[in-house]
């Protein structure tokens, strides 16, 4: 039996077209890492958040093979990298260049039977074999809402054209975006910079709104 891919099973959240869309984004829950600084940098947080995310991730994703029994339990392909973002000032800036101004929640989705105490097996894990600190790490369920969603094909750095074009649909469609200290501007990464050519990656951008 093929694993289960929330990427193919929930193809409007994770693979929309290059047009903005209206979506109403259910509650979802996420292992979580919050930090700050620019992300390419090799000694920064983000790296080493990358570094915590995806050993709970895979930790909870092989416990089949442990002797640790998860209640409701099934095989799944580990869901893509997300992030929101803003700045120290907690104002989002399209096209920002001060990088080390960046703050962010790096997050990985989970199925439902990723409860409390499976996340907490899960850090215990990777503390005792992985030797790292799962301290920054959290459980979190999070609710994004109404927002406008879009396929982002290139580099980072050029999502401006994206997020323009996001733009004009949100004022065309009756909307206002409502980035602000409590909804964030939101990344999902379906590609891999360190295999893929910039000018192929893929990113789902997302900009939370609200009704005029």
């Amino acid at each position: 039996m093929a694993a289960f891919d929330f990427k193919k099973e929930f193809k409007d959240l994770y693979m929309p077209k290059a047009v903005p869309v209206i979506i109403d984004v259910p509650e979802m829950r996420f292992i979580a890492i919050s930090g700050a600084g620019d992300p390419n940098d090799e000694n920064g947080e983000y790296k080493a958040a990358l570094e915590l995310l995806y050993p709970l991730c895979y930790t909870i994703k092989m416990s089949y093979k442990s002797e640790m029994a998860i209640d409701g339990f099934f095989q799944y392909v580990v869901p893509p990298l997300e992030g929101l973002w803003d700045t120290s000032d907690g104002v989002f800036r399209v096209g920002e260049t001060d990088k080390s101004r960046f703050r962010w929640t790096s997050m990985i989705r989970q199925p439902d039977f990723v409860t409390e105490e499976v996340f907490r097996w899960a850090c215990d894990e990777v503390k005792t074999k992985k030797r790292l600190d799962p301290s920054k790490a959290e459980l979190i369920t999070y609710a994004e809402g109404l927002c406008v969603q879009c396929m982002h094909t290139g580099s980072y750095d050029e999502e401006p054209a994206t997020i323009a074009k996001m733009e004009r649909f949100i004022d065309e469609n009756g909307l206002v975006n409502d980035i602000g200290t409590e909804r964030r501007h939101h990344e999902i990464y379906l590609g891999d910079p360190r295999k893929t050519s910039p000018d192929r990656l893929k990113t789902v951008i997302r900009i939370p709104v609200r009704r005029k």
